[in-house]
């Protein structure tokens, strides 16, 4: 759709938010806290240009309160499976093998897996960025060049991202995570607040790195690691 063809900023009258009618209908999977700043995320994006008819939550938790920031509760991953509309999804669960599964319950043809990028973010051509379905980059992340982020891939407030690196499907970066160039991160790797990846550093699949560590070498999978430099402290079965 070009820019001439978007509808004008009307206003909802029941929302007070600009009426989205007619554009592509997106819903978030998973109602929790996450859920609820993915809403502000794709707010946000419609404000700078209308993108999403923002449909409402689904989530296999019930969640306290049938609607959450004026929108509604919309049922299960099955409830999803079922609707008869084409929708696009984005998954809001921070854990990448949570995200994984659901990801995975999520069968129906008529679905999509939306690509959330905040305004804010620079992601030009010339940039040669890649972004798988899914994936999730918040207000403040910076991504350089040659950079690839695989299927459901979560960058979350502030992240950092180096050149030539490589995020694997289902990795969730935590608020303020950097990943420095040439680093490669495996399927489901898992970095905490703050925490840091050196350049050229290979972390193994579903590892965790701490919030505050920093990995200044190679990582084995499935361990959880913390402290400068990181350093493993538990392998997961």
């Amino acid at each position: 759709m070009s820019h001439a063809q978007l509808p004008s900023h009307t206003t909802s009258e029941a929302t007070g938010l600009p009426a989205t009618a007619g554009l592509p209908r997106l819903v978030i999977v998973g109602a929790g806290g996450l859920g609820r700043e993915v809403l502000v995320l794709a707010r946000q994006i419609n404000e700078a240009r209308l993108t999403w008819d923002i449909q409402g939550f689904y989530d296999d938790r019930v969640p306290a309160t049938p609607t959450i920031h004026g929108l509604p509760y919309l049922g299960s991953s099955a409830d999803l499976n079922a609707t008869i509309e084409p929708a696009h999804v984005v998954i809001a669960v921070g854990n990448g093998q949570s995200r994984a599964a659901v990801a995975a319950r999520l069968t129906s043809p008529r679905l999509t897996f939306a690509t959330l990028v905040h305004p804010g973010v620079a992601c030009q051509p010339y940039q040669q960025l890649q972004f798988g379905p899914g994936c999730i980059i918040s207000q403040g992340c910076v991504l350089t060049c040659d950079i690839r982020l695989g299927y459901h891939v979560l960058l979350n407030l502030g992240c950092t991202i180096g050149h030539d690196a490589v995020l694997e499907d289902f990795c969730s970066l935590m608020p303020h995570a950097n990943v420095g160039g040439e680093a490669y991160l495996e399927r489901g790797v898992y970095l905490g607040t703050n925490a840091t990846v050196i350049n050229q550093v290979r972390i193994g699949a579903r590892t965790i790195i701490g919030a505050g560590a920093v990995a200044v070498r190679d990582l084995p999978a499935d361990c959880t690691a913390v402290g400068v430099p990181a350093h493993a402290i538990k392998q997961h079965k």
